[in-house]
């Protein structure tokens, strides 16, 4: 079934590289509108699961990326509705393709081990989730900044400068989506730590385990980020470089990690 919304998003993608080339009325209607067909489409999948299994389908790998790229896309549709910018589409679509394409190929979880049910864990898998796509909207908003920044320092204005924000609604974007992603990667950790002790299961909070010490990581780098880089000077062109940072720590905790340790997997 996750292959309907990947064929979707992929359509999508088209829609928002014809968009960004020609900025047309026509063309925006056209991304906007197959993206959120795309998503309508994932939120069903999503919504058939859940009552398949009776709770959110977040304990599996597939499944915990198929709900990842969901929240992305709902993340990105809102920013898109709220600010009427459409540009950074073009960006965000291949980062949703390429992880959508995870759940599309791989076989679904059918174990449930009882450990993994309760609302905390929802919880903590959901806050960790969320927090995970408003940093990958803060990465690339982050990388438009500097391929702008680029542009405006060389003094050769072009495609970039024409099609995105400016710097400062891009830095204020950029900063507002850690915010929201720091919120939710805090109560994520904290409601893990709840969990396990509820659970009794103390192997979840040993730094041991590669999940838990570079989400810590991650924690720390996003918590510098916030309320330190800008009071040291690190804002615009360094904050966005740092974004691009966290959210790779992000990515290498999310995926590869996952696949990797014999255990967490969630």
């Amino acid at each position: 079934m996750n292959l309907v919304p990947l064929a979707l998003y992929a359509a999508a993608f088209i829609g928002y590289a014809l968009h960004f080339a020609r900025r047309t009325p026509v063309s925006a209607r056209l991304a906007t509108t197959t993206l959120a067909a795309a998503t309508l489409a994932h939120t069903f999948i999503i919504g058939m699961q859940t009552m398949e299994v009776g709770q959110v389908p977040v304990f599996g790998m597939a499944s915990a990326v198929s709900m990842f790229v969901w929240l992305l896309a709902v993340a990105y549709l809102y920013m898109e509705v709220t600010t009427d910018e459409r540009a950074m589409g073009v960006f965000i679509l291949p980062l949703i393709i390429a992880l959508q394409a995870i759940p599309a190929f791989s076989a679904a979880s059918t174990i449930r081990p009882a450990v993994l049910r309760g609302p905390l864990f929802g919880i903590h898998v959901s806050s960790l989730l969320f927090a995970y796509a408003s940093f990958a909207l803060a990465c690339v908003i982050g990388i438009t900044y500097v391929l702008l920044f680029k542009e405006i320092k060389t003094k050769h204005l072009g495609v970039f400068y024409a099609r995105l924000p400016s710097l400062q609604v891009l830095d204020q974007m950029n900063q507002r989506a850690i915010i929201v992603g720091w919120v939710f990667l805090t109560v994520g950790l904290v409601a893990g730590v709840v969990f396990a002790i509820e659970a009794h299961v103390p192997s979840m909070l040993s730094l041991e385990d590669p999940k838990i010490f570079v989400a810590l990581i991650s924690w720390v780098v996003y918590s510098f980020e916030l309320f330190a880089a800008r009071r040291i000077g690190w804002a615009g062109r360094r904050a966005a470089y740092l974004s691009a940072l966290g959210f790779a720590i992000v990515l290498l905790n999310f995926v590869p990690i996952s696949y990797l340790t014999s255990n967490h997997k969630f």
